[in-house]
């Protein structure tokens, strides 16, 4: 494959996560509004997003370990197969009216359970099809692709849909679960080959069937993606300060309508087209990812990113009106994806194939660990003091992550695969 270009397989992948993307942001509104329309109780409401927040936190080192023991291929067509078919059957439901808030909880909380193993066997095959040296880019493409099918296209036809007919919006996910399974089916099982990386020093073993050298039990398997995760140095230090931030990043996702409205004075008609500020900037930064970390490498490319969010952060909570408020809010979330991008390609770079699951897992149960955490101080602190309390306290953490990361990330340690064995099976 030419270091150029990123392939065949992977703008198949890319093309199933965007269908897989599109689907979701249709799904997920049209539920809070099918929801509303069996109760009008908001703890069952609410128990609906709860239900698909949760299985991450149970089982998503579970579908590590189990997207490194699969073949990662056939797993994503499957998962998204089952997904299809539960989609499918409560679109049915809801078009011959036997739906219920039951029915509600039990398929957010399948499906995202599902998601689990998905997201981890997805992480994992990534390797496999573009070359070390493009990973930056390629997750940077992945991100702009959903970022633009979830906030372009999909929310916003959301709404439409349901209102045009309640079960078409579950009848548009179930086909776009279908198309994205076809198309990982699509992939070349060759392209799950293992090869050196550029420098010939890294051990990448098959995406399929590797395994590593002590598998046992399941915990056991868990307890090798945190021993590795927690060996490396720099591994371990860009998770925590990744989770540091997303600590930030919920808070202020909790009460940004709130700010939006009384601080920045978005008007209520206008609310749509500021929160689109914020995915142009997601686009514009996911796209710049490759080109960023090519020039300046990965680690000093996150130092700066997190400088340039501490910035926009800062902005954002000293504006009062719509348009430097929104203009802040792009460049935060143009530096989010950019961190995102090479947050993901950093690990995939440097964790053996055999071991990416349940790392990738591992990385990211730290991070969903920090959200509610995040929401919930930020929910008090607002109640407490008003919102803009929680907009300079977000800059505030922002700001000592900076300098936290201008201090750790500055040489690799020695990465934990230098210490383990792994064998291709």
């Amino acid at each position: 494959m030419p270091r150029n270009r990123l392939g065949r397989d992977y703008h198949l992948l890319w093309s199933a996560a965007v269908s897989s993307r599109l689907g979701d942001a249709l799904r997920t509104p049209a539920l809070a509004l099918l929801a509303a329309t069996l109760t009008r109780d908001p703890r069952l409401i609410a128990a609906v997003t709860v239900a698909g927040q949760v299985p991450p936190l149970l089982f998503g080192l579970l579908g590590g370990v189990y997207a490194d023991r699969w073949d990662r291929r056939r797993t994503m067509a499957v998962v998204d197969g089952v997904r299809a078919a539960v989609v499918a059957t409560l679109a049915v439901a809801v078009a011959v009216e036997r739906v219920d808030v039951t029915t509600l909880l039990v398929a957010a909380f399948l499906l995202a359970t599902l998601g689990t193993l998905f997201d981890a066997a997805s992480f994992a095959l990534l390797p496999a099809l573009v070359p070390p040296a493009s990973l930056s880019r390629a997750n940077g493409r992945l991100q702009a692709g959903t970022a633009i099918a979830g906030g372009f296209v999909g929310a916003p036809a959301a709404g439409v849909l349901f209102a045009a007919a309640a079960a078409l919006p579950f009848a548009l996910d179930a086909l776009t679960f279908a198309l994205a399974a076809a198309l990982v089916l699509a992939l070349s099982p060759r392209s799950c080959t293992f090869r050196p990386d550029d420098s010939g020093s890294k051990l990448r073993t098959e995406g399929r069937n590797s395994k590593i050298a002590d598998k046992g039990s399941v915990w056991g398997e868990i307890g090798a993606g945190l021993r590795f995760l927690r060996g490396d140095r720099t591994l371990w230090r860009v998770t925590l300060l990744a989770a540091a931030t997303n600590l930030a990043i919920s808070g202020l996702l909790a009460i940004v309508v709130l700010y939006a409205l009384e601080v920045l004075h978005v008007p209520p008609a206008a609310y749509g087209l500021f929160t689109a500020s914020a995915i142009v900037g997601a686009v514009g930064g996911a796209l710049a990812a490759g080109r960023l970390a090519a020039r300046l490498g990965t680690l000093p490319a996150l130092r700066l990113v997190l400088a340039a969010q501490t910035v926009a952060l800062a902005g954002f909570a000293l504006a009062r009106q719509p348009v430097p408020g929104g203009i802040a809010l792009a460049v935060f979330a143009a530096g989010t994806s950019v961190w995102n991008s090479l947050w993901a390609s950093y690990g995939q770079r440097n964790v053996p194939a055999a071991l990416l699951g349940r790392v990738g897992a591992a990385q990211r149960m730290v991070g969903l660990v920090a959200a509610p955490v995040g929401a919930a101080l930020a929910g008090l602190v607002a109640a407490a003091y008003g919102t803009i309390p929680v907009a300079v306290g977000a800059a505030g953490a922002f700001a000592a992550v900076t300098l936290a990361a201008w201090r750790v990330l500055r040489r690799p340690g020695t990465p934990a695969w230098s210490r383990e064995t792994v064998t291709a099976g």
